[in-house]
């Protein structure tokens, strides 16, 4: 099931998407009806359906989510990096924008990667599960362009300058539920059209249960909240007036083009 976040003239709204229209659901991460989407169909509950459709013509895709946290892996983007202990990093919540949403890049900032990634949306808490358990606490799927100041990252070992600023968490076009996790999927990025080398995420150095897994015992999360689980393929630089498209195979593509002057 395809469920968005949409903006209509009525205001904001989320969507199970079907066809041509788009089928206005409560808010599915308020109150026990958050768990309606865990991956593995564990006592899961369907979106309540308000009986209101819309054109998906006269409606604007937002960010699916607006999570409380978002949270990163880093040493995670290929084998090697099990070699390296498990670190993850945080992300500002207000840093995600929607689809089709531009990334202001301010001036001096010098480089600034895309990043295409699967990205978990959580319908409960982590924390205490195994890998056997933790897939019961997603609520599905998305798509992330983690945005990152290259040159920041190297003098910020903490990385908030480098990850945390507006607009550098597109995530989007939508959220993927009923689906098994995605461990060997293809990750792809596009600059300016151009396709960059794709990988999988079987090419992770931490599978996705063993990354909640982690994040779970680090921090407070719960339903709506978002974990990106790394980088496998290549990323590249942004340019302003470019666009950056990220896709992950069999959920869908994130678009986000690129402006100058900092954000607005």
């Amino acid at each position: 099931m395809r469920i968005a976040r949409i903006a209509h003239a009525g205001g904001t709204a989320h969507a199970v998407l079907d066809g041509d229209t788009a089928d206005l659901v409560a808010d599915p991460f308020a109150g026990p009806s958050a768990a309606g989407g865990a991956a593995d169909g564990a006592a899961g509950r369907a979106p309540v359906r308000l009986g209101r459709r819309l054109p998906l013509a006269e409606v604007r895709l937002l960010a699916p989510v607006e999570p409380r946290t978002v949270v990163g892996m880093a040493h995670n983007t290929g084998p090697a990096d099990r070699a390296l202990s498990p670190q993850a990093f945080l992300k500002a919540a207000r840093s995600v924008i929607g689809p089709d949403e531009p990334v202001h890049l301010p001036d001096g900032i010098g480089r600034v990667d895309a990043e295409a990634e699967l990205a978990v949306v959580l319908a409960a808490s982590p924390a205490g599960h195994t890998p056997d358990t933790v897939l019961r606490t997603v609520f599905g799927w998305t798509v992330a362009n983690d945005i990152t100041a290259r040159d920041l990252q190297r003098s910020d070992p903490l990385w908030t300058s480098a990850k945390g600023r507006p607009g550098f968490t597109p995530i989007g076009p939508w959220i993927e539920t009923g689906l098994p996790a995605p461990d060997d999927t293809e990750v792809a990025l596009a600059l300016d059209g151009v396709p960059l080398r794709p990988a999988s995420t079987g090419g992770l150095a931490r599978s996705i249960a063993e990354t909640l897994c982690y994040v779970g015992e680090l921090l407070p999360l719960g339903p709506g909240d978002v974990v990106l689980t790394g980088a496998p393929g290549e990323y590249g630089p942004l340019v302003p007036g470019g666009r950056a498209d990220a896709t992950v195979a069999g959920i869908g593509t994130l678009t986000t083009p690129v402006r100058a002057g900092g954000p607005r």
